[in-house]
């Protein structure tokens, strides 16, 4: 494995415009969509139940009714339930915190705010989920819950376990994980003690031997990560240095093509000078956008917009693209199979 990565010479990125020789870029991208390949909707930081999430479910629907796809997957990038499910009321105030039952694979809120919010009539296709921050502290075993609901027969929801491996065809392999390790997620900001809900410490090691073991695995033309934070952002959080420590090596020596999280409230796409892995968020699912707030660092793309992401994979190259709530194109890009990217 690589030794820690330099954090400030990793986070030297390439510039679309200045960089474009070095990055092989083209216009070739500004093609339609086509039928082609292997076809997948992307959103993080959704779960709200409010209005936003609705606007933006709806602009997926309005997509794939305007371009007749047909999706392998909706890939849910974290914190897919924001809030206590049942908060205790008292003199018609909410004791924010406190529930008055917990929440389980039966409480109203799947209906409401997964099936109706994604109807099967156009979403018929499964929803890849991991778990974000919010999944584990607004609701005391939020993350069981989920674990549990993609138990229940007929149900769209996948969850086999907290970090699991999924195969689409012969074109990618995903590999899903949890971020919420405890230097990520386990420190109360108010107190600086790790008093949060989380990744024990077994949890973290046997996942970091279960990534590096299907690293070593035969694989597909095409790698992606899928998990919650994001290991660079010019977002409102920032870098998480817990996963670039851990992860990053990693992706490097094997080659994943792409690393797609959500988190920062945005959309995103960076790519880091020297490094093999494109860098994706797509945290404009629902809950209120925030600044970018170190836009300083120079990238292909960043918005605090709602939108969705769409990828496209053939044996040629996957194809990123960002769209926001009024269907409008807002950036897109090509990974090829030796890792040039292509902006258009």
């Amino acid at each position: 494995m690589n030794p820690p990565i330099n954090r400030r010479r990793a986070l030297q990125t390439l510039f679309c415009s200045s960089a474009a020789l070095g990055m092989n870029l083209s216009r070739q991208t500004q093609a339609q969509v086509t039928q082609d390949g292997l076809h997948f909707l992307a959103i993080g930081d959704f779960g709200t139940g409010g209005s936003d999430q609705k606007a933006v479910s709806l602009a997926m629907q309005d997509f794939l009714a305007k371009t007749r796809l047909k999706p392998e997957a909706l890939l849910l990038l974290g914190d897919n339930f924001y809030g206590a499910s049942h908060p205790v009321v008292v003199n018609g105030k909410v004791i924010k915190g406190k529930e008055a039952s917990p929440f389980t694979a039966d409480s109203p809120r799947w209906k409401k705010e997964i099936e109706d919010m994604y109807p099967e009539a156009v979403f018929g296709f499964p929803m890849y989920a991991v778990l974000g921050n919010h999944d584990y502290h607004d609701n005391m075993g939020g993350e069981k819950a989920q674990l549990a609901y993609a138990q229940k027969p007929g149900v769209r929801w996948r969850m086999p376990a907290k970090h699991y491996r999924q195969d689409f065809g012969s074109l990618l392999t995903v590999l899903f994980l949890d971020s919420n390790l405890r230097e990520v997620s386990g420190k109360d900001s108010k107190t600086k003690k790790y008093t949060r809900a989380s990744l024990d410490g077994k949890e973290v090691i046997a996942q970091n031997a279960w990534l590096k073991a299907e690293l070593l695995k035969p694989r597909a033309p095409f790698t992606l990560v899928v998990a919650h934070h994001p290991l660079y952002s010019n977002g409102d959080h920032g870098d998480t240095q817990a996963l670039l420590e851990a992860w990053e090596p990693m992706m490097q020596e094997h080659k994943v093509h792409a690393y797609l999280c959500g988190h920062d409230h945005d959309l995103q796409h960076l790519e880091m000078e020297g490094r093999f892995t494109s860098h994706i968020l797509s945290g404009g699912g629902g809950a209120r956008t925030r600044k970018l707030e170190h836009a300083e660092r120079t990238m292909p793309y960043g918005k605090d917009v709602h939108g969705f992401t769409h990828l496209s994979v053939t044996a040629q190259a996957m194809t990123f693209s960002h769209h926001g709530v009024d269907g409008q194109l807002l950036h897109r890009f090509v990974k090829r199979p030796d890792g040039k990217v292509e902006i258009g």
